[in-house]
This record gives structure tokens, C-alpha cells and sequence, in this order.
């Protein structure tokens, strides 16, 4: 199935009887690795801000947190059977050997593991046309599991801030991306000049194989979308529709998930299985 031929103009909110007795599409979330404090304890935690839960809800879809797992390197099928849609959230800096670069100074502690275990995991779901959608540290790990590389820290490259400008807030970060018209990042959004919000200082420098710009920000050219066109959906943005009520995109994922979900092979097995004993 070609991207041409997935309805993307659905509105994400979910309303009516009729909407709620089905099952829903599962959206695999991977989810950060990192130390976090709460009540009386600090811990290494699996973290995943809400908004992309909650954005998955709002739009339909069942939301799955995956946490950073090692047997997924080598048999990610044994998750991917379980959803119908992956998406890869923000976060730390990838780690540079995964794409034969030495790490600059820059360049935050990678946490390999996840890193790891998210490329074998968009591989796999790539292999099976999953739909998969990359958001920020997202796109950077689509590209790298796609083959290509990465810029370690564009301020050096553009010379200057612009993309990042205020840490761990989104103020003041709107700008504008030109979308490639007829692409599926552009009928995902439905517009060709669209308004994002972003915090990063690295992107994508070398494409990765079968991939290609499909957006680009009208302040410096940077490559903000990367898409597969011969695949169902595999997009990645290098903004946060997450953290944007008015975006379209993850409603897009939880559509072409669905889409996925009625069309794969063996789904039939996969509901009887889910269902009580009684019922089988």
C-alpha cells in the first residue's frame, strides 16, 4: 500500500458508542532511561512525558510505554506482535558509535541500550510496513537505523541557537517548516507551510537508505522531515506535535495503525488470543 492511498484528513478526537466498543490501535511509545526523583525517592526511571501518552489517547489509539530492553536487540518481533503503530519519543543524544562518528563535546551521555533496542525495534517494524512515526530525537534515530548520520551539534554548522532556545521549555521555539507537496508528512499536517515548535541542537546530516527530506525549516533550510515513500508510514519530524494541540500527526499514526491493524497478517489469532477464555 502506498502513502497516496492512506486517508489522513480524520479529526483525532474519538466520540460515540460505536468508537469505544472497538478495539483500539496500540501505539508502542519508547520510552527514556533516565534518573528522576518522586515523593521520597530518587531512582533510574522509565520516563515518557504524558503529553505523548495523552495525545495517542486523544486520538484514538492505545498508548504502550516500551522501556529500554536488551532481548528486543535481537528479537524485537516479540513486542512488535503486540502493537500496531511505533513511536519514537524525544531525548538524550543518540550515541555517535552507532553511527561511526567520535562524540563531541556537546554531545550528551548516550544511553547505548536504548539506543539499541529502539534501531532494532524500527527495523522490524519497518521490515512489516508498521507505521512509525519519529518525533525529534525520534527522526535523528530513524535516520541512524536507516543507515545515515547525524550533525552533533548544529550551532557549529549554522551558526546558530535558533532551534533550541530556551532549555527544557518550548517558549518561543514556533517557526515554520516547508513541506514537500504531495508528501506524506504534508497531508499528515494538512499544510505545506507548517508551524512547529522544537528544542534541539543536533539533525540529520547524511540520509539514511531509502529515506528522504521531505520538510525543511524556512529559517536555515535544515532538514526537519525525513520520510520512507515506498513504505506505509515511516516519518520522522524533527519537532514536537505532542507538545501542540492544534497538530494532526500522531492522529495520523493512530489512523495508518489502525489501517495496519485491520490488513496484517494473522490478526485474527492475534484478537482471539487477547480474548477471555470463555470467549475462544
Amino acid at each position: 500500500m502506498s502513502n497516496a492511498d492512506l486517508p489522513l484528513a480524520r479529526n483525532a478526537a474519538v466520540n460515540g458508542g460505536a468508537a469505544l466498543s472497538r478495539p483500539r490501535a496500540t501505539i508502542l511509545i519508547c520510552a527514556a532511561l533516565e534518573p528522576a526523583r518522586w515523593s521520597v525517592w530518587e531512582r533510574v526511571a522509565v520516563l515518557l512525558a504524558h503529553e505523548y501518552v495523552a495525545a495517542v489517547q486523544k486520538a484514538g489509539g492505545l498508548a504502550l510505554m516500551v522501556p529500554p530492553d536488551p532481548r528486543l536487540e535481537q528479537n524485537p518481533r516479540e513486542l512488535l506482535d503486540l502493537g500496531d503503530g511505533l513511536m519514537l519519543a524525544g531525548g538524550r543524544d543518540i550515541d555517535p558509535t552507532a553511527y561511526g562518528h567520535e562524540p563531541h563535546p556537546e554531545t550528551s551521555d548516550p544511553i547505548p541500550e536504548r539506543d539499541r533496542a529502539e534501531i532494532a525495534l524500527v527495523r522490524g517494524a519497518a521490515a512489516r510496513d508498521m507505521p512509525v512515526l519519529g518525533i525529534c530525537r525520534g527522526m535523528q534515530l530513524l535516520n541512524v537505523a536507516f543507515g545515515g548520520t547525524l550533525c552533533q551539534h548544529l550551532p557549529d554548522e549554522l551558526g546558530h541557537s535558533e532551534h533550541r532556545r530556551r532549555l527544557g521549555s518550548f517558549e518561543d521555539s514556533d517557526h515554520d517548516v516547508r513541506l514537500q507537496s504531495g508528501s506524506l508528512v504534508a497531508r499528515a499536517a494538512g499544510d505545506e507551510l507548517h508551524g512547529i515548535k522544537s528544542h534541539h541542537h543536533q539533525g540529520v546530516a547524511e540520509i539514511g537508505q531509502g529515506l528522504e527530506v521531505t520538510g525543511r525549516s524556512t529559517r536555515d533550510d535544515l532538514p526537519e522531515a525525513i520520510e520512507a515513500r515506498r513504505k506505509r508510514f515511516v516519518l520522522g519530524v524533527q519537532w514536537h506535535p505532542e507538545a501542540d494541540e492544534r497538530s494532526k500527526l500522531i492522529g495520523a499514526l493512530v489512523e495508518a495503525a489502525e489501517d495496519f491493524r485491520r490488513t496484517r497478517p494473522g490478526k485474527t489469532s492475534r484478537a482471539r488470543a487477547a480474548q477471555p477464555p470463555s470467549l475462544q
